[in-house]
């Protein structure tokens, strides 16, 4: 069984043996808009809604005509949101999430305190409002009287693992995302810890990905409806566990996700960050492989505002489909994604979106065009600065439910000049826990021989030569926009 805990809902899916899905099952929930730039979910929705899950996939599931025996579980969920526990294990208020922007003076401080120097050398990462040690100075000094409780801080895929087994600790893709963890030694950085007087204690122990954590306890096996004494693993964070779903588990391999937020990433087989650390550099789930990231803020997220917003009453399919019709360029539309701030490579929460060259002539079409494209450039900002680095990126592998549209696949082979193919069988994160279940009991070896027995590569889309370079000359102009606007941006944080 994996278990995926989304932003946009928590996926869970049984796969068998040989690799295929046999039941999936995903239940939605919605993010707390405290203000437009803070973001919250309560970690009791998050339990509420894997037992619903887990549920759905057991009663679908019972009509097969074998009994299903569930022999390990393993959970992954969304980096860097963080979990407050007392002493008792409760949550001492709602999580806050990885696109929260409230805490861009604590990120200062942890600047101001270090210096870009050690952050290089010891951590491989800015720090950036989404990730969890300035939340932890944020609670410090805004609401002392919720942190003077705080016993663990965790990730949202821990606190499921936790309320099913009872056992607390992480894993060090998950670590990583904090930035309070040193990629090189891969352990806890008490430096930086010291330095901005967080008591170390509260942090969990860091195990590996198939490292067995416990076992589903007496207490909750009959509400989930699984066997108590089923083990579970302690899983990763949801980008590296989605690599391993992609089969991109050796160096030079490359992913793109599509999802509520958007992804480049690439596997390195040692510690190596642009000095600007204008790419994330994290833990991956196989324990001597790293992988360089780029984040995009609002992916898929920019084409559910378009319709919410706009067409309300279409699908996605249609208002896709329907922009096709239009050809490379939107005809002068430009669009940058930054609805929530942006990340790589800009790092700044106050950038906005925008749509720039708009005329009489636009219609609806011209609009989704321009969003899926403008998501498309945003990739290709990642892509440029990985080669910056001297790695050759030869084809990507695409998960995330945007990757599976074949029309917004095609742009992204065209923008990037590089086949972007589909993978099979497709589950995303939530296949890459089952995955790293089956090999933390013994099924596989390791998670290379597992990638090999059941991921295959599938629907490759090559670039179509006559738009690639007319979609260069066009992110030359979606480039210049940021800069002139960067100032605006910044005079007028919301």
């Amino acid at each position: 069984m994996g278990i995926d805990v989304g932003t946009s809902g928590v996926k869970v899916l049984l796969i068998n043996t040989e690799g295929n899905i046999v039941s999936e099952a995903t239940t939605q929930q919605n993010v707390i808009q405290v203000n437009p730039t803070w973001t919250e979910q309560d970690p009791e929705t998050w339990w509420q809604n894997t037992i619903s899950s887990i549920n759905k996939v057991l009663s679908d599931s019972s009509s097969l005509p074998y009994p299903i025996d569930i022999s390990c579980i393993g959970i992954t969920g969304q980096m860097h949101s963080s979990v407050f526990l007392d002493n008792s294990g409760d949550s001492i208020r709602p999580a806050i999430l990885w696109n929260d922007s409230r805490t861009t003076l604590q990120c200062k401080h942890i600047h101001d305190s270090v210096g870009m120097d050690f952050l290089y050398n010891e951590i491989g990462n800015l720090a950036l409002e989404g990730f969890t040690a300035p939340k932890i100075l944020w609670l410090q000094e805004n609401e002392p009287h919720h942190y003077e409780r705080v016993h663990r801080v965790i990730m949202p895929k821990d606190y499921i693992r936790y309320r099913m087994t009872g056992e607390l600790g992480t894993d060090h893709s998950d670590a990583a995302g904090t930035i309070l963890y040193n990629v090189r030694t891969k352990k806890w950085s008490n430096k930086l810890l010291k330095a901005l007087n967080i008591d170390p204690d509260i942090l969990p122990q860091i195990c590996d990905s198939t490292d067995i954590c416990g076992s589903v306890s007496n207490l909750i096996a009959s509400e989930l409806g699984l066997k108590k004494g089923t083990p579970v693993v302690f899983g990763g964070a949801d980008n590296a566990v989605g690599a391993v779903s992609s089969g991109v588990v050796t160096t030079g391999q490359t992913q793109s996700s599509l999802g509520t937020s958007g992804t480049l990433l690439t596997l390195i087989s040692k510690p190596n960050v642009t000095k600007e650390m204008n790419l994330h550099l994290f833990t991956h789930c196989i324990s001597d492989k790293w992988y360089l990231m780029g984040t995009i803020l609002s992916a898929g997220n920019s084409l559910k505002w378009l319709k919410e917003t706009f067409a309300s009453k279409q699908t996605y399919e249609s208002l896709v489909k329907n922009s096709s019709q239009i050809g490379p360029g939107a005809e002068g539309l430009i669009f940058l994604p930054y609805l929530n701030g942006e990340r790589t490579p800009h790092n700044n929460p106050n950038a906005r979106g925008v749509f720039f060259g708009i005329h009489s002539g636009h219609t609806l079409s011209h609009f989704t065009k321009a969003v899926l494209e403008g998501v498309c450039f945003a990739i290709k900002d990642t892509s440029e600065i990985i080669k910056t680095l001297g790695i050759s990126l030869n084809n990507i592998r695409g998960i995330g439910g945007g990757n599976q549209n074949r029309t917004w696949r095609q742009i992204q082979s065209d923008v990037l000049d590089l086949p972007v193919s589909n993978i099979s069988p497709g589950g995303g994160p939530s296949y890459g826990a089952a995955m790293l279940a089956s090999v933390g009991v013994g099924h596989f070896s390791s998670i290379n021989d597992c990638v090999d027995s059941w991921i295959k590569e599938t629907d490759v889309i090559h670039p179509n030569n006559s738009n690639v370079e007319l979609y260069q000359s066009i992110y030359e102009t979606y480039k210049s926009l940021y800069p002139v606007l960067k100032d605006s941006f910044n005079a007028t944080p919301l």
